[in-house]
């Protein structure tokens, strides 16, 4: 059985982070070093992402199968649970399917609903590098540049870039699968499930991951729930405005 990679920060209650499409727990290790004053925080590379396995298969089903074999395997229990984006999808279908073992759970801006697929440039930029011409990061960059003109979204997508052995570039993430199975991750919760206990939902104040039209589906599926908006951030709120972030994860948390 492939358990998933992690990196686990201090002690105490079992703290669980996911992270979104094409990230790493990397991206969450200065959020998890803060949580880590009071929590056991363990950032999670999901399936075909970061250092853990890759399959030919991707879907929240199975990326929920190996959140329970990685809590199966670390024995344990009672955890609290917080997935961003799509890792919020896998954190909300795990929950309404091992509800007995989500003592809360924290979404960070992403809904149960449906979300049509919206990633095509950034696949297709990546796609587009033959780490045989572009040889150097530098000219990674500039291949990926040619569709992504946004650096700081070619900053998040470099840091998947790494030496697979000595003069040889390659992502991390498994890019052949995530191409094929793009689809899936914008998929919905599934209908008349639901988790009863306490969950905070965090939406970025400029995002529309979470609108208005988002609340009732969010209260049907999490009638325990709460909205709270992250000022001046966008879809990676944690980033853009951490400590905001932070204080409203460490109040919900309080006991």
């Amino acid at each position: 059985m492939d358990i998933l990679h992690s990196k686990i920060v201090g002690k105490g209650v079992p703290f669980l982070i996911l992270h979104g499409y094409f990230g790493m727990g990397d991206n969450w290790k200065s959020m998890a070093k803060a949580f880590g004053e009071y929590f056991e925080v363990h950032i999670i590379d999901q399936r075909n992402h970061g250092r853990s396995f890759h399959s030919d298969d991707f879907n929240y089903e199975l990326m929920v199968e190996d959140l329970y074999n990685y809590i199966s395997f670390h024995r344990l229990e009672n955890v609290i649970l917080l997935g961003h984006s799509m890792g919020g999808k896998t954190a909300m279908l795990f929950a309404v399917t091992y509800s007995a073992l989500v003592h809360k759970l924290i979404i960070a801006d992403i809904s149960p609903r449906y979300y049509s697929p919206h990633h095509n440039d950034i696949l297709k930029a990546l796609n587009s590098v033959d780490f045989s011409i572009q040889y150097s990061r530098k000219l990674v960059e500039k291949k990926i540049a040619e569709l992504i003109p946004e650096k700081e979204v070619r900053s998040f997508l470099m840091k998947n870039v790494y030496w697979r052995e000595k003069g040889v570039l390659d992502f991390r993430f498994h890019l052949p699968s995530l191409t094929e199975n793009t689809s899936e991750v914008g998929k919905a919760l599934s209908p008349s499930t639901n988790f009863e206990g306490e969950t905070l939902f965090l939406s970025g104040e400029n995002s529309e991951y979470i609108t208005e039209k988002e609340i009732p589906i969010i209260h049907a599926h999490f009638p325990n729930s709460q909205i709270r908006i992250i000022k001046n951030s966008g879809h990676w709120l944690h980033v853009e405005n951490p400590k905001q972030f932070y204080d409203f994860v460490i109040n919900f948390l309080k006991p």
